[in-house]
């Protein structure tokens, strides 16, 4: 406690000079509490506003994966070149070390898997948990369109009423089931309705006609899901032409960790995201760094 007596007198009040009032700029966020946009500023980098999210949540589905049969030999060594790590609490807990200090999007979402019906899911993760594991979002599927459209939303609603509560945002993922279609028409619909039932962040795919539309008509971050693997020069391709149509980063996943040089990989998709290197330029650094002691870092 301060004493009472012998303390010097405040002096310095800077009379003349306006209160700093700094804006956070994410795009949406103006009005969330303080909590949530520490959060999310952990998500995306405060410096460019973009993130780089390593995904590797594929076994809740699809069991081992190739690629991460052993996370501890594949996906530790990419943790230092990501911003945010999307993964199961069951992964985390077992196979990532804490001293990554990395934010978490968690996937709260669980159901069906490959063997039956997908998207046919419920809220597998409750927010003590999250909590717990200090996630910086959650995430869960949204099938607008498909058969579990009203039973995935209202999976969206809970994660979002109870991150509301305790200032963890939610990340909405777009669905696309094999009798719906990747154009912009549809993937602006879906992350729309995302996005209206209180997503902070949606993860779509991108179209190469009109993605824009699909960004411009969502008034929070939309990032990139990486999708199926492409040859590196593509998915490099990829990610430049979503973030210069108003993509605010990419989860990527098997084009990062199934790439010939997954580490050479991320650090050109960085470049991409952080640095606006072209995909050529990216290119051309990832077979710099393939296979060299340089890209082992």
């Amino acid at each position: 406690m301060a004493d009472a007596t012998g303390n010097q007198e405040a002096k310095d009040y800077g009379f003349g000079i306006p209160v700093a009032n700094p804006v956070y700029e994410l795009k949406g966020a103006n009005n969330y509490d303080w909590g949530m946009k520490d959060r999310l500023s952990r998500v995306f980098n405060p410096k460019s506003g973009k993130t780089v999210m390593l995904a590797f949540d594929h076994g809740y589905i699809m069991g081992p994966t190739s690629g991460l049969e052993r996370i501890d030999l594949t996906i530790l060594p990419l943790l230092e070149h990501a911003d945010c790590l999307m993964c199961t609490r069951g992964v985390l807990r077992a196979c990532i070390p804490p001293t990554f200090n990395k934010a978490i999007s968690l996937r709260c979402s669980a159901g069906s898997t490959v063997l039956t019906e997908l998207n046919d899911e419920c809220i597998g993760v409750e927010i003590e948990d999250a909590i717990r594991l200090n996630a910086s979002m959650m995430a869960a599927m949204g099938s607008i369109g498909g058969k579990f459209e009203a039973l995935t939303v209202k999976n969206i609603c809970k994660l979002v009423e109870t991150g509301n509560r305790y200032g963890i945002p939610t990340l909405g993922v777009t669905a696309v089931g094999k009798e719906l279609t990747r154009d912009a028409r549809y993937l602006a619909m879906a992350s729309r309705v995302l996005f209206e039932n209180g997503a902070q962040v949606i993860k779509t795919y991108y179209c190469a006609e009109d993605f824009q539309k699909v960004t411009a008509a969502v008034p929070v971050p939309i990032v990139i899901a990486g999708g199926k693997k492409l040859p590196e020069l593509d998915a490099l391709k990829m990610a430049y032409q979503a973030i210069d149509q108003g993509a605010m980063g990419v989860d990527m996943g098997r084009n990062i960790f199934q790439a010939e040089d997954p580490i050479a990989m991320i650090k050109s998709v960085r470049g991409v995201v952080h640095d606006n290197m072209t995909p050529e330029d990216a290119f051309t650094m990832y077979n710099d760094l393939k296979g060299s002691q340089q890209g082992r870092e």
